[in-house]
C-alpha cells in the first residue's frame, strides 16, 4: 500500500480560488485537471451538441419517419442498471414526443447472455415490431443484427461499449466509440447516448413542423434517470457526464423525479431532498442491478416506468428484497472466492500477477461484485467464473472480470484468444470490467494464459496498490457544513471524490459490527480529536499512522460530527 499525494497546481487553484470558487473546491478542482470556472458550469446551454455524434441524424430521421407512419417501435434493452435507465428514457422520451406504439424487451441474463442474439430479433419480431432500437448493447452484435434485417425489421443501434473487428449492418449507429466518431466525450453511457438520440430527434421533429421551440416537449425531467445510470454504469465523469449528472442531481434534490426514483430513495433510507452520486452508486443502482442479476430486469424498467406512487412502492420493495437475496448469496459467494485466490499463494508471498477461480456453485449473477471484491482487496486483475445455467450451455462457464489500473482487461482477453484459439468463446467489455464464456474443460487453460499476460504486462509499480489523495486536510475545514459542500457536488470515476491523507495519533481503536469486522477508531488530527472507521478492517494500526481517509457526517442526538472513513494506511 501507498499513499501518493496528488500534484496540486497552484496557479490553477490560485485562479479558481479568486474566481470565486471555494478555497478547498478550488484545491480540488485544480487537481482533477480543472482549468478554469467556465469547466464548472453545468448548465444545460454547456452541454456538448448532438451534432457531434457520428450517426445521430439518420438514427432521428429514421425515428421521425417511423413516428410518421405510426410504425412499432420495440426497444431491446440491456440488463443492468445503465440498460434499465437507458430502456426507461427511451421509452418515456419516444412518447414525450408522440410516438404511439412504443415498448421493449429485456434480455434474460441466463438464457440470452449479453446483446442483441439473432433469437431476441425473433421475439422482436413476433411482438410485431417495424423498428428494432438497442440501447446500451449492439454495437457488437453482428449477427443480431444481420437477422433482424432479414427479418424487415429497421434498426438503430445506440451503444457506448467498444466495436469489435465489424460494425452490425444497422441502418444507423450511435455511438462515440465507432470508427469515426469526433464526439468529444468518449465516456458517454448508453443512457447518455439515447438522452442524445432524443434531443435530435426533437431537433428533426421542429424542423419538420410538429411542434416549435415554444411547444416542444421538455426532455429536462429525463435528466434525472441519464445522471442514475451514468454514475451506475461507473463512466468516467469527463466535464460533460459530470454536467449530465448534475442536472439529474439538481432536480431530484427540488423533488422532481419519477415515482419510482423516489421510491427507491425511501427503501433505500436515502434522502433526496440531499441525493449525492454516492446514492446513485451505492443505494439506487445495485437495487436495480439485483433485478438484472438473479431476477428479470423487467421490474427495475417497470419501476422507472410507472408515474404510479403506490405501484412504484411496491416495485422499489421487491427491488429491495431482490437485493437483499442478492447480499446474502454474494456474501458466501465472495467467502469462498477470497479462500480460493488466497490459496494459490502463501502467506508470505505476493498475490500472483492475475487471478481466476471457479466454483460450481457459484451464482453467474453475481460473479462481476465478487470479482471486483476480490481484486479491491489483493489488487490483482481477477476474474471469477460460474457454470452456465442456461439450456444446453451446462458445460459453459461464465466469467466476470475487474482490472486495475494500468492493465487493460478486455484487450487481455483479445491476446488470450489470439494464443489459444477456441479456449474463449465469447468476450468483450473495457478496460477496467470484461467478461467471457469458456469451457468447463478450458479453465485451467484460460487461467494460465490470463496469468501469463499479466506477468509480461505487470511490472511491481504497477502491482503495487497505490491511494491518491488531495494531501492533509486543514483543521479549519474539519466542519459538517464543508463535508455537506463537498457532498453536494460531482464525484465518481475519473473525478474521484476528495481523499486526504496526512499522519495522525491513534488513541484507541476497537472491533464493533455484528460480525466485528470494522475497526472504529479515536485519533487525534492536527491536536483536535476526531472518530474514524474503518470498514472491512480487522488488523490494529500503530500509535502513530499516516491515513488515507474521505470525510463524513455521524448524526447522533441531532448532534452532527465529522467522521473520517479511512480507506488505507501506510505504515
Amino acid at each position: 500500500m501507498k499513499i501518493v499525494a496528488r500534484d496540486i497546481p497552484p496557479r490553477t487553484a490560485w485562479a479558481l480560488e479568486q474566481a470565486g470558487v471555494h478555497p478547498l473546491l478550488a484545491r480540488l478542482y485544480a487537481a482533477r485537471g480543472v482549468q478554469s470556472k467556465d469547466e464548472l458550469d453545468d448548465g444545460l446551454a454547456r452541454l456538448l451538441p448532438p451534432s457531434g455524434l457520428k450517426g445521430i441524424d439518420a438514427a432521428a430521421r429514421l425515428l421521425a419517419d417511423a413516428m410518421a407512419q405510426n410504425k412499432r417501435l420495440v426497444i431491446v434493452a440491456d440488463y443492468d442498471c445503465d440498460g434499465a435507465t437507458a430502456c426507461a428514457v427511451g421509452v418515456r422520451g419516444l412518447r414525450l414526443l408522440g410516438a404511439q406504439n412504443v415498448d421493449y424487451l429485456v434480455p434474460d441474463r441466463v438464457a440470452d447472455g449479453y446483446g442483441l442474439t439473432a433469437s431476441i430479433a425473433r421475439r422482436v419480431k413476433e411482438r410485431g415490431a417495424d423498428v428494432l432500437i438497442t440501447v446500451d448493447n449492439g454495437i457488437a452484435s453482428v449477427e443480431g443484427v444481420a437477422e433482424a434485417k432479414a427479418l424487415g425489421l429497421q434498426v438503430l443501434v445506440t451503444d457506448h461499449h467498444l466495436p469489435g473487428p465489424a460494425l452490425p449492418a444497422a441502418d444507423a449507429i450511435v455511438n462515440p466509440n465507432q470508427p469515426g466518431c469526433t464526439f468529444e466525450s468518449k465516456s458517454m453511457a448508453g443512457v447518455g447516448v439515447m438522452f442524445y438520440v432524443l434531443l435530435a430527434l426533437r431537433a428533426e421533429l421542429r424542423a419538420r413542423g410538429v411542434f416549435d421551440a415554444a411547444t416542444q416537449p421538455k426532455l429536462d425531467p429525463l435528466l434525472t434517470l441519464v445522471a442514475l445510470g451514468t454514475v451506475a454504469d461507473v463512466v468516467k465523469l469527463d466535464a460533460n457526464n459530470r454536467r449530465l449528472v448534475a442536472q439529474g442531481l439538481r432536480r431530484i434534490r427540488a423533488g422532481q423525479m419519477p415515482a419510482g426514483v423516489a421510491a427507491l430513495f425511501t427503501v433505500a433510507g436515502r434522502k433526496a431532498a440531499a441525493a449525492t452520486t454516492f446514492d446513485f452508486g451505492f443505494a439506487l443502482g445495485p437495487r436495480i442491478n439485483a433485478a438484472g442479476r438473479l431476477a428479470d430486469m423487467t421490474l427495475g424498467i417497470e419501476c422507472l416506468l410507472t408515474d404510479n406512487a403506490a405501484r412504484a412502492a411496491e416495485l422499489a420493495g421487491m427491488l429491495d428484497g431482490i437485493n437483499r437475496e442478492r447480499r446474502e448469496i454474494e456474501g458466501g459467494m465472495r467467502e469462498q472466492a477470497m479462500l480460493m485466490a488466497e490459496s494459490l499463494f502463501d502467506e508470505s508471498e505476493e498475490p500472483p500477477p492475475a487471478i481466476s477461480v471457479f466454483d460450481p456453485d457459484f451464482h453467474e449473477g453475481v460473479v462481476g461484485i465478487v470479482a471486483s471484491r476480490i481484486k479491491d482487496k489483493l489488487h490483482r486483475p481477477t476474474f471469477v467464473f460460474a457454470a452456465s445455467s442456461a439450456p444446453g450451455k451446462e458445460h459453459e462457464l461464465k466469467g466476470s472480470g475487474r482490472s486495475i489500473p494500468g492493465f487493460h482487461l478486455r484487450d487481455a482477453l483479445d491476446l488470450v484468444a489470439k494464443r489459444h484459439p477456441g479456449v474463449i468463446l465469447k468476450f468483450g467489455g473495457h478496460a477496467m470490467a470484461a467478461g467471457c464464456t469458456v469451457a468447463e474443460e478450458s479453465f485451467d487453460v484460460f487461467e494460465q494464459a490470463f496469468a501469463q499476460v499479466a506477468q509480461e504486462w505487470l511490472d511491481a509499480a504497477t502491482l503495487t496498490r497505490k491511494i491518491e489523495t488531495d494531501g492533509p486536510l486543514a483543521p479549519e475545514y474539519c466542519r459538517a457544513d464543508i463535508v455537506d459542500t463537498l457532498h453536494r457536488e460531482v464525484w465518481g470515476q475519473g473525478f474521484l471524490p476528495p481523499t486526504f491523507s496526512e499522519e495522525v495519533q491513534v488513541l484507541s481503536q476497537r472491533l464493533v459490527g455484528e460480525a466485528k469486522n470494522h475497526l472504529s477508531i479515536k485519533l487525534i488530527h492536527q491536536g483536535n480529536p476526531v472518530d474514524a472507521i474503518w470498514f472491512g478492517r480487522t488488523e490494529p494500526l500503530p500509535a502513530r499512522v499516516l491515513l488515507a481517509f474521505r470525510l463524513d457526517v455521524n448524526e447522533w442526538k441531532g448532534e452532527r460530527k465529522v467522521q473520517f472513513l479511512v480507506e488505507g494506511a501506510q505504515v
